[in-house]
């Protein structure tokens, strides 16, 4: 069925995580018959993970632009853990983007092997290069807070006939305007901000739906996060948080009946710890009520690999994007985004957009 050429913006740690395990699960499908670990799809209408294929890839680290996509996602300061050792030599060079928004200030006042550190080269054409790999997609993992970025490698795609997997929390897919472009260039859009496979906002999102199936009232709750990668680091600069903070709220409220007052409801960054490395940590309390009144208080501690658990979501997505353009559909993907997105043009409870996304892909629904 042909491969499914990809670009990537950002070639960090979740760059890392979905280059490794592209090349951990086509090794893996040629040495067991078994249905791999860790896929919500193996098969999706046909494509299997192995059938991704990067193209090109656009950053700004010195340590990475001009190199090989194989040694670049291996570079200082990312910090995830190695999925894949044996990667293939890639014939993929990483090429300059625009800075723009894309580094936070703060990031100078950190030891090199933590923080960015911008090469002195001039921007690539973008478009061109587009163009040129054959890229039917592009992938955004920018640092949370690139809104200027964001929007130029969104605008770079509708010039090059390019669909768009958004997965940080700048308002694309869920924008009105920006979806009409897409829908009338008849480019698909998968946004925005990406969940992981199984981490605190899904987890978060069940439990604030279990106090309402079952009959309980929640009356306030926090989700607390550290890390100790790059998107923590950049992270500590709270102007850059707000979109993230919206984000993820509203994943959250979307599951209660009557959403909570600001006042009793926190989700967001909580700080930086270097040693944790990619290593995220969740403190998530719920406090509420059930039966005449009687207290129910919830505390979870949730301990995750932050970069490959959303790698699973951004391989589905990919493959749903093909399908997508095959059948000559564009703009937002709206169960696809619901099931693997935090802020998409339309909430869903996860099971109904599961369901959504499975006649989506057998053609009983459009979109």
């Amino acid at each position: 069925m042909g491969k499914i050429a990809v670009g990537i913006v950002g070639v960090g740690n979740c760059a890392s995580s979905l280059v490794q395990g592209l090349e951990f699960y086509r090794v893996s499908s040629q040495e067991s018959t078994r249905v791999p670990v860790g896929l919500m799809h193996d098969d999706l209408c046909g494509y299997r993970p192995s059938d991704i294929e990067v193209v090109c890839a656009f950053d700004v680290d010195a340590r990475k632009v001009d190199q090989p996509l194989d040694a670049a996602i291996l570079a200082p300061p990312n910090n995830t853990r190695t999925l894949y050792r044996r990667l293939p030599r890639s014939n993929v060079l990483v090429q300059m983007g625009p800075v723009l928004d894309g580094v936070a200030a703060h990031m100078g006042e950190y030891p090199p092997d933590q923080a960015f550190s911008i090469a002195g080269r001039r921007p690539a054409d973008v478009v061109g290069v587009l163009r040129r790999s054959g890229a039917e997609m592009l992938i955004n993992y920018l640092p949370v807070g690139s809104q200027a970025a964001t929007e130029f490698y969104a605008r770079a795609c509708l010039e090059a006939g390019v669909g768009f997997i958004n997965c940080i929390p700048v308002f694309i897919a869920s924008d009105a305007q920006w979806a009409e472009e897409f829908q009338r260039r008849r480019l698909p859009i998968v946004g925005d901000d990406i969940k992981s496979q199984l981490g605190a906002t899904i987890l978060h999102r069940e439990l604030a739906r279990l106090f309402v199936t079952r009959g309980a009232t929640l009356d306030r709750t926090y989700q607390l996060n550290t890390g100790g990668n790059t998107d923590f680091l950049n992270m500590l600069d709270r102007s850059r948080t707000q979109s993230k903070r919206r984000s993820k709220t509203a994943a959250v409220q979307s599951m209660l009946s009557e959403p909570l007052p600001a006042s009793q409801i926190h989700i967001g960054p909580s700080d930086y710890v270097p040693w944790q490395g990619d290593n995220k940590v969740c403190f998530l309390r719920m406090e509420g009520r059930g039966f005449a009144n009687a207290p129910i208080e919830i505390d979870v501690r949730l301990s995750v690999e932050d970069s490959p658990n959303s790698a699973g979501c951004v391989i589905d997505a990919i493959r749903c994007c093909r399908v997508a353009r095959e059948r000559g559909i564009g703009g937002p993907l709206t169960s696809v985004a619901a099931y693997f997105m935090k802020h998409p043009p339309q909430q869903m409870a996860d099971d109904l957009a599961r369901e959504r996304v499975e006649r989506f892909l057998q053609g009983e629904i459009e979109r």
